[in-house]
């Protein structure tokens, strides 16, 4: 999406962990991904809040789809140093994927992502 600066996700095959998780995770890699969103902590607040199928919640595997933004939610009582050294970057969005038409996710998305950087 032109408005998505990076993905972290064990089914790609340039993530970090896609060989352990490919001899690991029987039948997937699971519905639980990161991704960085240009325009940083302002925007990723921004996709956050037009979205209007993911609930912003902080745990993850409901059947339901959750997002949230660990930089201002989960992580931020962590020195900006400690977030960064956790991998929680002010740009970070997570994402748990729930069981919802996939074309509805996709599209709920696409909207939050291009209201947020004015695409």
């Amino acid at each position: 999406h032109p408005a998505v600066k990076w993905v972290s996700y064990p089914g790609l095959e340039s993530h970090k962990t896609h060989a352990t998780a490919a001899r690991y995770l029987d039948g997937g890699f699971g519905g639980v991904l990161t991704f960085g969103v240009l325009g940083g902590e302002e925007a990723a607040k921004k996709v956050i809040a037009g979205s209007r199928l993911f609930s912003l919640v902080a745990n993850v595997g409901d059947a339901k789809s959750l997002v949230i933004h660990p930089w201002s939610t989960t992580h931020q009582q962590l020195a900006e140093a400690d977030r960064e050294a956790a991998g929680v970057t002010a740009d970070l969005i997570r994402l748990s994927v729930g069981i919802e038409d996939v074309a509805d996710l996709e599209h709920d998305l696409d909207v939050a992502l291009r209201g947020a950087i004015g695409l």
